[in-house]
C-alpha cells in the first residue's frame, strides 16, 4: 500500500497502477508492505534503491543506520502487537532524502497509525520531510512511555499480591502461582519488547544528530525537538532498566513463594508420618503370632494395645505443636 502526505496530498492510498504519479510536493511517501510497482515508482522519484524487508531485518548498525547517495536510511525496531497479546518489535525503515521521507514497513503499529489521524487534522505536520520524521518519531516515544507506565501499573498489581500484609493471604493455590509466573512472563516479554524499541530509538537519534542534515542553517528547531527526544528515550531507558530490577525481585520472590508452599507440604508428610509411625509399630507387634505372648491372653490385652497406639499418636502431635513445628 502507498500513501503519500504533504501538498496536495491527503494521505489516501495510491493504486499501484497509479503510483507512477506521485505528486512530486508529497513530503512524506509511506509505503506498507509495498508491491514491486509501488517500489519502482518511489524509486523513480526519489532516485535511490528501496531496501528489502531482508536488509531491514539486518541487526547490525552498519545494516540500519548508514548514508548513501546523500540519503540518510535508518531502521528503527518498532514495538507492535501489544493489543494482541503478542508484543514484538518489527523493523520501519526511514529513509531521509533531500526533501522527501519515505517509510518502508511491513506492520502497522500503533503509534503510526495515531499519527496518521494527526496528520489529516493538522496537515501543516507534514510541511516537511524532517519534521515528519521527528514528530512520527515523537509518537513511537509516547507510545513506549504509554507501555512502560501499564507496565508499571501491573507490576504494582504483582507486588501487592505477592507481598500481602495477611500471611494467610500470601498462600497461593498452586493453579494461583502458576498464573502469577505466567503474569510476570508477559509483563518481562512487553518490558523486554519496549526495552528494544527504546535502544533502538537512542541509536536512530544519535546517528540522526550526528548527520548533516541537522546541521545546516534554520535546523535548530530540529536539533532542540532531536535533543527533547533523545533525553525523552535515555530517561525511559532508566525507568525501564528499574522495572526490570523490580520485575526480577517479584520472580524470585514467587519462586520464594513456591518453595514455602513446597517445604509446608514436605513437612505436612513428615509429621503425619511420625503421628502414624509409632501406632503402625504397636499394631505390627501385636500383630505377630508367637505362642508367647502373655498380653494375647489376658482380658485387657485389646484395650491396652489400643491405648498404646492412641497415646503413641496423642504424644508426638502434642510435643510437635508445643515446638511449633506445625
Amino acid at each position: 500500500m502507498l500513501r503519500t502526505f504533504g501538498p496536495a496530498c491527503d494521505g489516501s492510498l495510491v493504486e499501484a497502477q497509479a503510483a507512477a504519479t506521485i505528486p512530486p510536493t508529497a513530503t512524506w511517501i509511506d509505503l506498507e508492505e509495498p508491491t514491486r510497482e509501488e517500489e519502482s515508482a518511489v524509486e523513480k522519484l526519489v532516485g535511490i534503491a528501496i531496501p528489502t524487508r531482508d536488509d531491514m531485518i539486518e541487526i547490525e548498525p552498519s545494516s540500519r543506520l548508514y548514508e548513501e547517495n546523500g540519503a540518510l536510511f535508518m531502521t528503527l525496531s518498532t514495538l507492535c502487537g501489544v493489543e494482541e497479546g503478542m508484543p514484538t518489535t518489527e523493523p520501519i525503515t526511514f529513509v531521509l532524502a533531500k526533501d522527501k521521507l519515505v517509510t518502508i514497513r511491513y506492520a502497522n503499529p500503533k503509534p503510526v497509525r495515531a499519527f496518521f489521524q494527526d496528520v489529516r487534522r493538522r496537515p501543516d505536520l507534514a510541511r516537511d520531510a524532517m519534521t515528519v520524521l521527528l514528530r512520527l518519531l515523537d509518537a513511537i516515544v509516547d507510545r513506549t512511555a504509554d507501555e512502560l507506565e501499564k507496565s508499571g501499573a501491573e507490576m504494582e498489581a504483582l507486588s501487592r499480591k505477592i507481598f500481602h500484609e495477611r500471611t494467610d493471604e500470601r498462600r497461593i493455590p498452586a493453579k494461583n502461582l502458576t498464573a502469577l509466573l505466567s503474569r510476570i512472563g508477559r509483563a518481562q516479554s512487553l518490558l523486554a519488547r519496549v526495552r528494544e524499541t527504546n535502544v533502538s530509538t537512542l541509536r536512530l537519534l544519535t546517528f540522526l544528530g550526528g548527520s548533516e542534515r541537522l546541521h545546516g542553517k534554520g535546523t535548530e528547531a530540529a536539533r532542540d525537538h532531536l535533543t527533547s527526544l533523545q533525553a525523552d528515550v535515555s530517561a525511559l531507558l532508566d525507568h525501564a532498566g528499574y522495572l526490570g530490577d523490580d520485575l526480577t525481585f517479584q520472580l524470585d520472590a514467587s519462586l520464594g513463594l513456591i518453595s514455602i508452599e513446597q517445604n509446608a507440604a514436605m513437612k505436612l508428610f513428615s509429621w503425619v508420618a511420625i503421628v502414624f509411625l509409632p501406632p503402625t509399630l504397636i499394631a505390627g507387634i501385636f500383630g505377630m503370632n508367637f505362642h508367647y505372648m502373655p498380653e494375647l491372653d489376658e482380658r485387657w490385652g485389646y484395650p491396652m494395645s489400643l491405648a498404646l497406639m492412641v497415646s503413641s499418636a496423642v504424644v508426638p502431635l502434642a510435643i510437635l505443636k508445643r515446638r511449633g513445628w506445625i
